[in-house]
């Protein structure tokens, strides 16, 4: 019998018609158990020492609720980066801190400016928070156009993305270019560089964007420690910014996000910078390796700054994505545009370089 209300046939919740409009996020697809995953820019090795050791203290008290303010965490940040701890804001992933900032900062009728492409994240929550997004195309190189991204700006303008480097391509914003666009951007619009890969750089022209925070109340700097740190399965990044920003951040944070398991993880981390740099040293000679390989085969490859490589395929994007998988290798495809490969395991890099070898012939 079909219920009704007030003489009127039970319909369905109204929905907000603008999420009609807003693609789904697309993860790196997983790999089988005979495929290397190069998808998802993870780090290869197991957690660090004594992470795991904390990990598993952590998990005995899962009847309870985290520290919602993450106090240990945010304090060990703060020392390690020599900010105040009022400065800190902690979230699931730095991607769920991203959304914080949109939401602290744009609404309907506002603007959202990012490269393009760039990390795929940026439209997603600008739409979610009912804000417009405004791509501003890369360069030839595959790097950030500053200055379109400058020319964009209007009286809407709210926020600017600057990922940096650059997720998917890998290309990296020197000092004085960074400087230069920093100093014309108006003051009230918030800047936020995105640093998710930072501890990959190694071009010494690329500035550390917490050294550029500290005398600009309108920067903001993302971190996480979902990439190097190799904790992408417990969600846990931060930002750090003045502290106007810093408590708009935990105002639109969604309350005890992040897990008792997830700070302790973080801090143990945090703890073993040593073993860390070990290991980020071995994924960028690895990096160095893959880029040299991918050269020689006469592929045109961007100067990368992460843990990734990016190939413009264009058309055959698909088609090279999907020799890769026959191979026993799983890939990042952007249809009509290109590839992402993360560095992982020296096997899977290989096997990569292979396929990229004979798919290179066909060209």
């Amino acid at each position: 019998m079909e219920t009704t209300v007030s003489g009127t046939a039970a319909q369905g919740p109204r929905l907000r018609p603008s999420l009609d409009g807003i693609p789904t996020y697309k993860p790196g697809k997983p790999a089988g158990a005979d495929a290397y995953k190069l998808s998802s820019n993870e780090n290869p090795y197991p957690p660090l020492p004594g992470v795991l050791e904390s990990a598993v203290a952590a998990a005995g008290s899962f009847n309870r609720y985290p520290d919602m303010a993450a106090t240990a965490l945010t304090e060990e940040l703060a020392r390690r980066f020599g900010v105040p701890a009022e400065h800190v804001a902690t979230g699931t992933g730095s991607v769920s801190v991203a959304q914080s900032l949109v939401l602290s900062t744009a609404g309907p009728g506002d603007e959202v400016i990012f490269a393009w492409r760039s990390f795929e994240a940026y439209p997603i929550i600008t739409q979610v928070a009912g804000a417009t997004p405004v791509p501003v195309p890369l360069t030839a190189a595959e790097e950030h156009d500053l200055d379109a991204m400058l020319a964009a700006i209007t009286e809407r303008t709210r926020l600017i993305f600057v990922c940096n480097p650059n997720n998917p391509t890998g290309a990296a914003i020197h000092r004085e270019e960074l400087l230069r666009f920093l100093d014309a951007v108006p003051g009230d619009i918030l800047v936020v560089l995105d640093e998710a890969y930072r501890e990959f750089i190694r071009d010494e022209r690329v500035p550390d964007g917490i050294e550029l925070y500290r005398d600009r109340p309108n920067v903001c700097v993302l971190r996480t420690f979902s990439k190097a740190y190799g904790l992408a399965g417990l969600r846990v990044g931060f930002a750090i910014a003045h502290e106007p920003v810093a408590t708009a951040l935990r105002k639109t944070a969604v309350p005890f996000g992040v897990s008792q398991l997830a700070q302790d993880a973080a801090v143990a981390s945090l703890r073993a910078e040593d073993a860390l740099l070990e290991r980020v040293e071995s994924l960028v000679e690895e990096r160095t390796r893959v880029t040299a390989a991918l050269t020689g085969q006469g592929w045109t490859v961007v100067d990368s700054q992460a843990n990734f490589v990016w190939l413009r395929l264009g058309e055959r994007t698909l088609d090279f994505a999907a020799a890769c998988g026959a191979a026993g290798v799983v890939v990042r495809p952007f249809p009509g545009e290109g590839v992402r490969v993360s560095i992982g395991e020296v096997a899977g890099n290989d096997i990569f370089l292979a396929t990229a070898e004979a798919f290179r012939k066909e060209l």
